[in-house]
């Protein structure tokens, strides 16, 4: 499939929103210097450019400009940049891409910092694939560094010693299991004497019983924590995902699991399928997950997603001045109409007259220039999917002040 997804690419067509959530592939290069010796990195550096994808076209950046072109006849996976000794003119940061096809260039690729002999750019340190511990779950912290070769340490806050030292002969990464929660940030020397590179950005490491909550979400309402549903049309998706993969999910209402038909093309996602749903179904909704294996702990509930089953108007929203006292005249009176779910438009209303209207997700209401003919009781309503209407409001008084 990943090679589909290539060959697709590069004729430029594209795949479903669905194969391509299962098919997607990073096409950036990787970028990394090697030394002519270790034990003087910069007298003699080479930048080295690698294309996951077979190419003839490589691009080197320096400082944000285009540096050198490189063009073949036949197509590779890699190229190297000489840039020998290292001067001023050549000290900077470098980042490479590749062509894909005729004026088609990948993103560019990881950064590389080259600043000669006084001091070695601090590396970059990540988790993987989450950054807590938890039965079941053991973190991975991954040390990347721009120079090839080199040792990485791993040091953890409030220990006097590096905690753990991997060599990595021809990579520029090294990965460390983690057991203990903490502070941990890495560094790296290129050889035994050397004096250790500056040290990384700190990552935290949590030690957490249970998992952290995944993420519930109405999946019509691009997001939403709450739907209104009808007779004519019961039934909706709610979407769970995971901020890790490998998981089973369970949806449950209040303290029920509910048995329901469910899919997902992306790892850590799943869709709950509602249907037939009757008002008694009106409720909040959470989902959890739990890693694969025996007797591991359930993850935290969700936040709650709301679904209100009705039979007649969507609920009235509530609507409550922005302003204290009366109002100047001349002066904007602004309103906030608070919806219960998602809404597509907003309506002020006077007397039956619709005043002022807003529209997207904006939940203010706005008479602007007030005068004397302004004074009197406001209601808003809002509108969902057409051609859905709310109750109104409850009423709110606007007073204008004497000149």
């Amino acid at each position: 499939m990943a090679t589909l997804a290539a060959f697709l690419l590069l004729w430029g067509l594209s795949l479903s929103p669905a194969a391509e959530a299962a098919t997607f592939i990073d096409t950036r290069p990787d970028l990394w210097a090697e030394a002519g010796s270790l034990q003087e990195p910069w007298a003699n550096l080479t930048l080295v450019c690698r294309a996951l994808l077979g190419t003839s076209d490589f691009q080197l950046f320096k400082d944000g400009e285009l540096q050198e072109r490189v063009r073949f006849s036949e197509g590779g996976l890699e190229h190297r940049f000489p840039l020998g000794a290292v001067t001023a003119d050549t000290q900077g940061l470098y980042r490479c891409r590749y062509a894909m096809g005729e004026n088609r260039w990948t993103s560019l690729s990881n950064l590389v910092e080259v600043t000669g002999a006084d001091t070695l750019p601090a590396p970059e340190l990540s988790s993987k694939p989450v950054s807590w511990i938890s039965p079941g779950l053991t973190p991975t912290l991954l040390c990347r560094a721009g120079l090839a070769g080199v040792t990485f340490l791993l040091r953890r806050q409030g220990d006097d010693q590096f905690l753990e030292v991997a060599e990595a002969p021809e990579a520029v990464q090294a990965t460390f299991q983690v057991h203990r929660a903490g502070n941990y940030s890495c560094s790296y020397r290129t050889h035994e004497a050397g004096a250790p590179s500056e040290p990384s950005a700190t990552v935290t490491i949590e030690d957490m019983p249970r998992p952290p909550p995944p993420r519930l979400s109405v999946e019509r309402e691009s997001g939403e924590s709450a739907a209104v549903l009808f007779p004519s049309s019961p039934q909706v998706s709610l979407r769970c995902v995971a901020p890790v993969e490998g998981v089973e999910f369970q949806l449950r209402r209040g303290d029920q699991e509910l048995l329901v038909s469910s899919w997902g093309t992306t790892p850590g996602t799943v869709n709950f399928e509602l249907k037939s749903l009757k008002p008694a179904d009106s409720g909040l909704y959470t989902c959890r997950y739990q890693l694969r294996g025996e007797d591991l702990p359930w993850s935290l509930d969700s936040a709650p997603v709301e679904l209100l089953l009705s039979d007649g108007l969507l609920p009235k929203p509530r609507l409550r001045p922005l302003w204290s006292g009366k109002v100047s005249p001349g002066r904007d009176a602004a309103l906030r109409c608070e919806t219960p779910v998602a809404h597509q438009s907003l309506e002020l209303l006077a007397a039956g007259e619709v005043v002022a209207s807003a529209y997207g997700p904006s939940e203010d209401l706005v008479l602007t220039y007030v005068g004397p003919q302004h004074a009197g009781k406001y209601s808003c309503r809002y509108r969902s999917w057409w051609p859905l209407v709310s109750e109104l409001s409850d009423p709110v008084e606007l007073q204008v002040a004497e000149r």
